[in-house]
């Protein structure tokens, strides 16, 4: 992927894609974190919740095929998510 950069630094990408966090239900009727960002479609086929307050925006660079973000583009570049 190839990201942009103005003349401050800063990466310049579109933020275009909603993603969520994704939620395991467990044996006690909570809620885990299942440690995946995913889009509404892959979760929901993936047969997990979805945490509708997690909402936030990537470029669609990020999502593979799969339809989960690519964390180590998360860790790379922390600021690109848009709440």
């Amino acid at each position: 992927m190839k990201i942009g950069f103005n003349t401050s630094g800063i990466a310049m990408t579109k933020n275009d894609t909603a993603v969520f966090d994704t939620m395991r239900p467990d044996p006690n009727g909570r809620r885990q974190w299942a440690g995946r960002l995913g889009t509404r479609e892959a979760i929901k086929r993936d047969g997990l919740e979805l945490d509708p307050g997690s909402l936030v925006y990537c470029p669609h660079e990020w999502i593979n095929a799969a339809g989960y973000v690519d964390l180590e583009l998360v860790r790379k570049y922390p600021l690109m998510f848009a709440v």
